[in-house]
């Protein structure tokens, strides 16, 4: 039997493949350019290739200040998140309130509005109550729609999940801890694990919410976007830029493989 794939239609599968090349070719011209001896300009092709522009990064102390600025920031808001999102999608999916469906709705708010906006509300708000901009202003800032992305991913689990497993447990005298660890964590726990490398991922190379909370600290997206307006070396520039896109795309790929079977949980349909 032929499988999916072979069944469509021609017409379908140029279309596939050309929207998969508008979305990557630019990435990858941005990797050959991180090879280009070309120093000053962009030139296509390029005139020769070298690995010089990696040794010259690796040595760059502004390079390293903001990569590990934006490695912490990323993994304290996603530990945030991880807490704040699970508690959120444990209260929704497993209680019934007056209200509930209007808090899922502020919850997941924040990740729908232009991340312009974010930004000014959190700047308006430290300026209010006289707050510096801080290392924690901008993890407060990348907090925001990082809870969005565990919170999604740990509801949809809980719904999946049998309300009777919790049942069955305090019933056979688990307390509220032991229950959390034995049950409800095995089945939440991909979910959860992937929420929190999708926001991770999502932290790491944000610019918007960043420029509006960073006050004079530099994240390594911002330091790109300061680079590409005034540069110095311009392959430096597109060989962090390749970095960016190996550490985002390494948890999203991760998240993909951890979720493609979340229907697969216990109680799930019962």
């Amino acid at each position: 039997m032929r499988s999916d794939l072979d069944k469509a239609p021609w017409g379908l599968k140029l279309a596939a493949g050309a929207g998969l090349l508008y979305l990557f070719v630019p990435l990858l011209i941005i990797f050959v350019y991180a090879f280009t001896t070309e120093e000053k300009s962009f030139v296509w092709p390029p005139p020769g290739l070298t690995l010089k522009w990696f040794a010259v990064t690796w040595g760059r102390p502004d390079v390293w200040a903001a990569l590990s600025l934006s490695l912490q920031v990323a993994a304290v808001a996603t530990a945030i998140a991880m807490v704040l999102g699970t508690l959120c999608a444990a209260a929704v999916s497993q209680t019934r309130f007056f209200g509930r469906e209007m808090i899922s709705l502020l919850v997941i708010l924040p990740i729908a509005l232009p991340g312009i906006i974010t930004g000014i509300a959190l700047r308006s708000a430290f300026s209010m109550f006289e707050i510096p901009f801080s290392f924690w202003t901008i993890v407060l800032g990348h907090a925001t729609f990082c809870v969005v992305v565990v919170y999604n991913n740990a509801v949809a689990r809980f719904r999946r999940t049998s309300g009777s497993l919790i049942e069955a447990s305090m019933d056979l005298g688990a307390d509220g801890f032991q229950t959390f660890r034995y049950v409800i964590l095995p089945n939440i726990g991909t979910a959860l694990l992937a929420g929190g490398m999708l926001a991770f991922a999502l932290s790491f190379d944000e610019v918007i919410v960043t420029t509006f909370t960073a006050g004079q600290q530099q994240t390594l997206p911002l330091w790109m976007l300061e680079e590409l307006i005034r540069p110095r070396q311009r392959p430096v520039t597109n060989v962090v830029a390749m970095v960016v896109v190996l550490v985002t795309f390494l948890p999203i790929l991760l998240a993909f493989y951890l979720t493609r079977d979340g229907d697969q949980v216990a109680g799930a349909g019962k």
